[in-house]
């Protein structure tokens, strides 16, 4: 796994990350199950710096 982003990117991933988070504990519904995997998602992408999507599609931010 090659880091495929940069540096602004996984800053904007871990915040939104974050705000996630906080929303999928304010209740329990189904939706929130789908934000917090989102919010694990981001945030695993954000400290590894490696997004699969981004290898498939070839694109990388990372300069």
């Amino acid at each position: 796994m090659t880091v495929n982003e940069s540096t602004t990117d996984r800053v904007i991933r871990f915040l939104l990350a974050l705000v996630l988070f906080y929303f999928a504990f304010q209740s329990a519904s189904p939706w929130n199950w789908i934000l917090g995997i989102v919010a694990v998602v981001l945030l695993f992408t954000a400290i590894t710096g490696f997004c699969a999507l981004y290898k498939v599609l070839g694109i990388s931010t990372k300069r």
